[in-house]
């Protein structure tokens, strides 16, 4: 059985912005105000923090304070991934090194790589990292879809542990679940459809709207959990 990098709600922070780049100050309240509200793990540098527009100084300071305000209270997952292998490994090993517990990488966008070259594009990024991998599955946004014959080969990577799914597609989630079962575990990537991916299989979630709604969703993930249906 493979880490489990949390269990429930994570929330993909939004980030903070002033004139002068990230705001440190309305990061820290945002953090704070997750954790009080009972969120398990918190996702920084995620679609929803705008890490596609972020320079690489910005996504730094914004996983420095996510890491230093949360203070090990709950694990803080930095998003490192893009379209250049290289780029990724290298953002992925600064993250480690600023005290991340885990990453979430998105699939090459723009590229349309095969299935060949998506594995070799995530073997070399696992290579490259001792930290656990959530794979990040957004065909909507990135023009390539990672098939469940796919994540079963990435499964067998020892620190490619989960993947996001958020592809809307609940027969290939079921499918995932089928073919990797504990060697890969699923967290829904779409809002929508937590308690369906939940009654598959899935671990728990990685939302948007717990950004202001972090009591609700966590709470609708633990009932879940205690059979409160």
């Amino acid at each position: 059985m493979k880490k489990i990098l949390f269990k429930g709600c994570a929330t993909a922070l939004c980030t903070p912005f002033d004139e002068n780049g990230v705001n440190i100050t309305e990061f820290e309240r945002l953090i704070e105000n997750q954790i009080a509200n009972g969120i398990d793990a918190l996702v920084v540098c995620g679609t929803t923090g705008e890490s596609s527009c972020m320079t690489k100084e910005e996504k730094k300071q914004a996983i420095e304070c996510a890491v230093k305000t949360s203070h090990g209270r709950v694990p803080v997952i930095a998003g490192t991934g893009g379209n250049n292998t290289l780029s990724v490994i290298d953002m992925s090993m600064l993250a480690e090194s600023l005290g991340v517990d885990g990453l979430l990488v998105v699939t090459p966008y723009y590229n349309k790589t095969t299935q060949a070259g998506l594995i070799k594009h995530y073997t070399e990024i696992a290579n490259s990292t001792s930290l656990p991998i959530i794979l990040y599955n957004v065909p909507g946004r990135t023009g390539l879809n990672v098939t469940p014959e796919t994540c079963l080969e990435l499964s067998k990577i020892p620190n490619i542990v989960a993947v996001k799914e958020a592809s809307g597609n609940l027969s290939q989630v079921a499918k995932i679940s089928s073919l990797c079962k504990d060697d890969l575990y699923i967290y829904s990537g779409n809002d929508d459809q937590v308690l369906p991916v939940l009654s598959i299989g899935g671990l728990g979630v990685i939302s948007v709207l717990s950004n202001i709604a972090p009591k609700q969703f966590s709470t609708m993930t633990k009932e879940f959990f205690a059979r409160k249906y």
